[in-house]
């Protein structure tokens, strides 16, 4: 029940109170210190009170929000690792070259951003002169999560560092002949230098978090000693939005990753305006990291500011900077001391008392550019806070100007990230600032030269010497020389070749099946990595918890409920099953992990992540295309697939379309078995091509999409000689015997569950209407397509080939009739390169709740509908009468 004035009562009220008079004493002292006080005293003392109890370890909340000052005073700061004064000069050379690659590049219109860098120098270049370790040391070196709109400082260290040239510096972003340098980090575009692609928002601090945590992983699982590895991920305050960007919080702070870092530039503005014009998106963010279970250090004031926290006895000042919203924040950083004086230090009588103790210089200074991000120390300090801390990961929030040191054009403005050059005169402004030997001479106001300061300088020599220290260059990516996986024993393979006789086994099982005989490969078997996000039962995976295992850091504190079962849900410290729970995204983000894992780690890993079809591609799109820019390798399996098969679960759950959004993918080789005995001589090429022996020509950094079905039906025998056509995308399964030499012929292709529907219509056309079909099956639509499009551009350089699907149906009398479970531009994606007629059936539209057979009927892709379609085709080149066509419609009830 409510209380007399309204409120409800606290969990504290369902708690015995051991000592009421106690209580009561605590709370009239803290009423007395309110009245005499203030009430900001009373606060204070309250938030004093609860941080020592946390340090002392009671068990109490901790404060979600803290004040908006420094977590590290400044006596509290340890003593810089380096030489300020020569990385200040090396930041200078950096953030000069950056503006300057920018601004030549506009001249062609090629764009670029300069101010993300401009307020994030000092986080890159305090990181690499102290703390990210190269790939040249022990271990596999730290993984850097570069925010992608900073790219051009991190060219502009790459060419002071003589990583790259000035001509490359002019080919940013173009393609130059594969010697451009891409806008944003791909690693598939600069492979030497780009471990991660980062700029389609939100991913990167997802992939980051499981990236964390795959190390771990391998380390628990005895793989690779990962301990001296450490994650960074550089985001932007408005990139926070993304909901995947705060997806995962939860997940880095129950495991306990110290060995991750997120670095956030609070420069309070996203690519419009301000991130939170109202509100505080540093307070906000502050409270949503800690409230996760974060470590959380702040750094949003430049030494400038210890002189005004130092006259601050009141308090004063501290409770206004709380109060300001961002976006009048940002206005201060535009505006004349005048404006500062009457619209900041006015607000209060204390406040205005502190202001006549301050020059304009001094104000200028601290509301215009005295920002922790801007200063090394500051951020040295923050960042040794963070490795310091354990067990938990951290998060720094710096506060910066966006757009610092390119002028007052630049600086604050709300169209900066739009803001692609400066001026003649903004670079003189920012040469003079800089402090760098530029003579005006050389200041052409149509192309600004780039700088550098020598091969043999100091500065130079500081910085590689640096980089030496801590292993080597970075950013870099390092494929190691591992020596390909060796194949596995032919048993697993054999077993499924064979078929499953009278028994009636759905292909997601078999294709689980066989991956569960590979985990137990001597050579092998341990790099597998399986994936599934909390549908381990859905897809016949629960035999693999006992033997496997699933991981988990604490391994099993608890006595499972089904214990006594054979297949007991087990929970190991080493085990090698991640079960995501339900995040499609957070499975996909662990896929990319293991994934790249070759090159992040130089440990070969084959992962398979089995989803729900509907759940893969449509939801996860985006990291699909992550997967393929990071030149990803593994198995992405889409499990009970098609938009027919899934019994009673409707349009929510029926896919029919994955194909056509993988088939846009270029690194996507997508295919849909019918039988087990395809699924196993497709994995094991793809064994051969990814982690194997490519053959000469063949792309490696591929992944391979198979869709499999939850239908059981029987699983024949492979037929012998059909190893290529199913790898190519098309074989002949069935060839139909004429009742007579004149009987009409087609040819019925079909993909996956398909295949028994039109194996049953092929029945059905010789034994009521006298007409004879072939069966094909056709495995993947999609490399046939590729294998045709490669065979048009072949056409275009001189070369005559001819596409596969075009040699495979050549001859073949009469039309083809595509059958599938998925949307007719499926199977149409190889219609133009089918001599014959060509027509297809399919299931676009929504899915529906009902039997199998209804909704077959429903789309037109039953046996009876298949039969009535090929009599149609025939009719039309006058090889049955249009009555047949008439007669089958009626028969059938369609």
């Amino acid at each position: 029940m409510p209380d007399p004035v309204g409120k409800l009562p606290s969990e504290l009220d369902q708690l015995p109170d051991r000592d009421a008079e106690e209580t009561a004493e605590w709370a009239a002292s803290l009423d007395a210190v309110t009245e005499h006080a203030g009430p900001h005293r009373a606060a204070y003392l309250m938030r004093r009170t609860l941080q020592h109890a946390e340090r002392a370890g009671i068990p109490v909340p901790a404060l979600l929000e803290t004040d908006y000052v420094n977590t590290i005073p400044t006596a509290a700061e340890p003593a810089f690792g380096g030489d300020e004064a020569m990385e200040t000069r090396i930041a200078g050379w950096n953030r000069w070259n950056a503006a300057a690659m920018v601004t030549r590049g506009s001249r062609l219109g090629v764009g670029g951003h300069i101010a993300t860098f401009a307020s994030a120098a000092w986080l890159y270049e305090t990181g690499f002169n102290h703390f990210f370790r190269g790939k040249e040391g022990d271990g596999s070196g730290d993984q850097l999560y570069i925010q992608g709109h900073a790219s051009p400082g991190i060219y502009a260290r790459a060419f002071l560092d003589g990583r790259l040239t000035e001509a490359q510096l002019d080919n940013f972003r173009q393609e130059a002949g594969g010697n451009g340098l891409p806008s944003y980090p791909h690693p598939r575009r600069l492979p030497w230098l780009w471990e991660f692609p980062t700029v389609s928002m939100g991913l990167g601090p997802l992939s980051a978090i499981y990236q964390a945590r795959f190390n771990r992983y391998l380390t628990n699982r005895g793989i690779k000693d990962t301990s001296a590895s450490h994650v960074w991920a550089f985001l932007g305050d408005g990139e926070m939005d993304e909901p995947e960007s705060t997806a995962a919080l939860a997940l880095a702070a129950r495991e306990g990753l110290d060995n991750l870092t997120f670095v956030i530039n609070c420069n309070l503005q996203r690519l419009d305006g301000p991130v939170r014009a109202n509100f505080k998106i540093v307070q906000e963010l502050e409270s949503q990291f800690r409230g996760a279970g974060w470590n959380v250090v702040k750094s949003l004031w430049g030494s400038a500011w210890d002189e005004l926290f130092a006259l601050d006895t009141t308090g004063a000042l501290v409770r206004r900077l709380r109060a300001v919203p961002d976006a009048q924040f940002q206005t201060y950083a535009t505006r004349d001391v005048a404006y500062i004086r009457e619209h900041f230090f006015g607000a209060e009588p204390a406040l205005a008392e502190l202001a006549k103790l301050l020059t304009d210089a001094k104000i200028a200074e601290c509301f215009h550019t005295s920002r922790g991000g801007h200063e090394a120390r500051k951020v040295y300090a923050a960042y040794r806070a963070a490795l310091a801390h354990q067990g938990a990961p951290t998060v720094v929030l710096a506060q910066t100007v966006k757009g610092y040191t390119l002028g007052t054009g630049f600086e604050s403005r709300n169209a900066n990230h739009q803001m692609k050059k400066l001026s003649g005169e903004q670079f003189r402004t920012m040469r003079d600032l800089l402090e760098l030997p530029i003579p005006d001479s050389a200041l052409n106001e149509d192309l600004v030269p780039y700088g550098h300061p020598g091969a043999d300088s100091p500065e130079v020599r500081y910085l590689q010497e640096r980089r030496a220290e801590l292993g080597g260059p970075a950013p870099a990516r390092r494929v190691h020389a591992v020596a390909p996986l060796p194949e596995p024993s032919e048993k697993a393979f054999s077993a499924v070749y064979k078929g499953s006789g009278k028994q009636s086994v759905a292909t997601t099982m078999a294709f689980v099946r066989l991956v569960k005989d590979l985990m137990r490969d001597k050579e092998t078997g341990r790099r597998w990595v399986p994936i599934v996000p909390d549908e381990a039962r859905t897809f016949g995976m629960e035999a693999l918890f006992p033997s496997a295992g699933i991981y988990s850091p604490l391994g099993q504190t608890y006595d499972p409920v089904d214990r006594d079962q054979i297949m007991y849900y087990r929970e190991a410290k080493d085990g090698q099953i991640l079960n995501e729970g339900i995040t499609e995204a957070g499975s996909m983000a662990d896929f990319i992990a293991a994934a790249t894992s070759y090159a992040t780690h130089g440990e070969t890993m084959i992962p398979f992540y089995i989803f729900y079809s509907m759940f893969g591609w449509q939801r996860t799109g985006d990291q699909m295309w992550q997967l393929a820019d990071q030149l990803g390798r593994g198995f992405v399996v889409g499990a009970t697939a098609g938009r027919t098969t899934l019994t009673g679960e409707g349009l929510q759950h029926a896919d029919g379309h994955s194909h056509l959004l993988a088939a846009t993918n270029p690194a996507s080789l997508n295919y849909d078995p019918a039988f087990a005995y395809e699924i196993a001589v497709i994995v094991k090429d793809g064994l051969r091509r990814m982690y194997g022996q490519a053959a000469p020509g063949e792309d490696s950094n591929v992944f391979y999409y198979l869709t499999v079905y939850n239908e059981p039906m029987p699983q024949p025998a492979m037929p012998e000689g059909v190893e290529e056509g199913i790898v190519k995308g098309l074989y002949r399964f069935k060839e139909g015997v004429p009742a007579k030499a004149d009987s009409p012929r087609l040819q019925l292709l079909a993909s996956g569950t398909a295949i028994h529907w039109v194996l049953e219509a092929q029945e059905l056309l010789a034994a009521e209407w006298g007409v004879t079909a072939d069966v094909w099956s056709a495995t993947s639509w999609g490399e046939l397509r590729r294998d045709a499009l490669e065979a048009d551009e072949a056409l275009l350089r001189g070369e005559q080939r001819t596409p596969y699907v075009t040699r495979a149906l050549e001859g073949a009398p009469g039309p083809v009739l595509a059958v599938s479970d998925w949307m007719r531009q499926v199977p149409d994606q190889i219609s133009q390169w089918v001599e014959q007629d060509y027509s297809s059936l399919g299931t676009d539209g929504f899915g529906l709740s009902d039997t199998r057979e209804a909704a077959r009927r429903h789309f037109g892709v039953d046996a009876r509908s298949i039969t009535v379609a090929a009599l149609a085709q025939l009719a039309r080149r006058g090889e049955v009468p249009a009555s047949a066509v008439k007669e089958a419609r009626e028969r059938y009830g369609l």
